[in-house]
C-alpha cells in the first residue's frame, strides 16, 4: 500500500482559521427582537441552529457586547423573526447600528406587532416569527450561548417561494434558489 502524502491537495490554499466561520454557515439570517423596558430592540443575527424537534429548541449566539445579550438576559424571551430577500438592506442596517442609540424599528420601517406569549415583538414584515424563552442558559456567560424554546410560532403561507438570507461573511449574503426535493423517511 503506498503511503499517503502530508501534503494538502495542490489547487487547495490555506484558510485563515478566523474565516472559518464562512465556510459552515448555520441557517437564516433573523432578526432577533427583545422587549424591556424603554423602546423594543432588534438585533441581525446568523449563529443559529435547531436543537430538537419537540419541543423545538433553537441555540443561538449573542456576544454581551451587543445590547440584545443585556436585554435577553433580563426579561429571558425573545421574537426571531424571518426575514425573507426584500428586507436585505433592512437587515444588514440593523446589523451595522447600535440599539443603545439609536429606534432600529423607526428608522429602517419595521413594524413592531405583540406577541401572543413573549413581550417582545413579532415584526409584522417577516415572513415567519418564532416566540421564544430562555430553556437553558448555562453557558450564556462562557459562550455567549442561549437554548431558546419556542412557544408560539407565526408563517405568512400566502408568500409564495420566501427566500431566506444566508450570510458567508464578509456583507457577502447567499439567497436560497432552487430547491431539491428527494424521499427521505425523516421529518
Amino acid at each position: 500500500m503506498p503511503a499517503r502524502s502530508a501534503r494538502p491537495a495542490t489547487r487547495k490554499v490555506r484558510l485563515p482559521l478566523a474565516e472559518v466561520y464562512r465556510l459552515l454557515e448555520p441557517g437564516p439570517v433573523v432578526l432577533v427582537t427583545t422587549g424591556g423596558p424603554g423602546r423594543p430592540d432588534v438585533m441581525t443575527m446568523s449563529w443559529l441552529t435547531m436543537m430538537e424537534f419537540e419541543p423545538p429548541r433553537v441555540g443561538c449566539v449573542i456576544s454581551d457586547r451587543n445590547h440584545t445579550f443585556g436585554r435577553l438576559v433580563a426579561t429571558r424571551e425573545c421574537v426571531i423573526n424571518v426575514p425573507t430577500v426584500e428586507l436585505a438592506r433592512q437587515v444588514v442596517g440593523c446589523g451595522n447600528v447600535s440599539g443603545r442609540r439609536v429606534d432600529k424599528l423607526r428608522r429602517f420601517g419595521l413594524t413592531a406587532v405583540a406577541a401572543t406569549k413573549v413581550g417582545a415583538p413579532l415584526l409584522e414584515e417577516c415572513w415567519a416569527r418564532l416566540e421564544c424563552r430562555i430553556a437553558d442558559d448555562r453557558l450564556v456567560e462562557e459562550y455567549g450561548f442561549f437554548v431558546l424554546e419556542v412557544v408560539a410560532a407565526w408563517i405568512d403561507r400566502a408568500r409564495e417561494d420566501p427566500r431566506t438570507l444566508h450570510h458567508r461573511g464578509r456583507g457577502v449574503f447567499a439567497v436560497d434558489g432552487e430547491l431539491l426535493k428527494l424521499p427521505s423517511r425523516k421529518k
